[in-house]
């Protein structure tokens, strides 16, 4: 460390922040300290690789920099009063705790702060890259905020981004879904149907449907497929449509990510467990006793802050041009909405913890 000091006329702190990549040292410099290292024949130290993780496993990190948590909801409190937000933002919390990381939070949309005012205030704070929670209607971040990502490091959760592509932590809802059909057809069901809104699963490239269909496919290659009912809005007015839905297709068990289809069904006469089934592909804590899904979304917080944390360590800066993407599985969790459930139920809550 003290020879590239040395050589490239820079101190040795410099020279340590240069080599992580760090944003306190600018782009030149960065450069000229990376050649020098190259020259000099430095080699990044295993061991001391080794030494860190055992001491982040341990929990004995030492604090190294702030990371950003930016807030991409267009609710500004959201990472408070959303019924799943917080989940990611505490998963974050957890593991930028653990690897020495302080976390910041930001508003997105804050009409008092411009990219640049934000960007600045980065720099200024010392801030190495950001963790962004909160897209759940579009996958596209606010244009004006541009130059936050094309300089720092960044990483979403939830929704993969098209404009820009930035690398991305989320849940696998294609294998939640396949996983979720195959666990209906070994309960008896065999009329399984979906209740989804399209822009939705649109927002993640189909992976409900895609999940859905190969478990069609694989189970009941030719037998009745019922349409899925996709009209959530129109329902929500007026619930006829979904009845006429109903006594159409005659279901006997709806994946859902909506926990009002459980009162939508009690409106039009059917009892749930008993005449049609409930899944939720998003299970959530305030209902627990949906049967579901949970797609463990405080482990997609931790994996989001330790992609970010790698690309830290590995120098990276900027919209990648090769964004990577880090799929969490998901978790059955049984309930009374489907036959059996109560039962079910019980047997997991007397299960020994493994």
């Amino acid at each position: 460390m003290a020879d590239i000091a040395e050589s490239s006329g820079v101190s040795k702190n410099t020279v340590s922040l240069a080599l992580r990549g760090s944003s306190r040292v600018s782009v030149q410099t960065r450069a000229l300290v990376e050649r020098c290292a190259a020259t000099l024949g430095y080699k990044r130290n295993a061991a001391i690789g080794c030494l860190m993780a055992e001491m982040r496993r341990t929990g004995s990190a030492r604090f190294e920099a702030t990371l950003a948590l930016l807030n991409a909801n267009k609710d500004k409190h959201a990472f408070r009063n959303h019924p799943t937000l917080p989940v990611y933002v505490a998963g974050a919390r957890r593991r930028a705790e653990m690897l020495g990381y302080a976390l910041d939070e930001f508003w997105l949309h804050d009409p008092e702060i411009s990219g640049e005012r934000l960007a600045s205030i980065l720099r200024a704070r010392g801030i190495r890259g950001a963790v962004v929670i909160g897209l759940l209607q579009t996958n596209q971040l606010p244009r004006r905020m541009s130059c936050v990502w094309e300089e720092f490091p960044s990483v979403v959760t939830g929704v993969r981004t098209r404009d820009p592509e930035l690398s991305f932590a989320g849940a696998d809802q294609y294998g939640l879904a396949l996983r979720a059909y195959e666990k209906a057809w070994s309960l008896g069901y065999r009329r399984p149907a979906l209740v989804l809104d399209p822009v939705i699963d649109a927002l993640i490239d189909g992976r409900f449907t895609a999940g859905f269909l190969i478990g069609q496919q694989t189970f009941r290659p030719r037998g009745p497929r019922l349409r899925p009912f996709t009209q959530i809005e129109q329902a929500r007015q007026d619930l006829e449509c979904f009845r006429s839905w109903l006594d159409q297709y005659k279901p006997d068990v709806l994946f859902t990510l909506y926990h009002e289809v459980e009162e939508w069904l009690k409106s039009c006469g059917y009892r749930t467990p008993k005449d049609i089934g409930l899944i939720q592909y998003e299970w959530r804590s305030q209902r627990p006793h949906w049967a579901g899904m949970d797609q463990r979304n405080d482990l997609v917080g931790e994996a989001a802050v330790d992609l970010l944390v790698s690309m830290i360590h590995n120098g990276l800066s900027g919209v990648p041009k090769q964004p990577i993407a880090t799929q969490v599985t998901s978790q059955w969790v049984a309930g009374k909405t489907i036959r059996g459930g109560a039962n079910n139920l019980r047997s997991q809550e007397a299960s020994p913890a493994c």
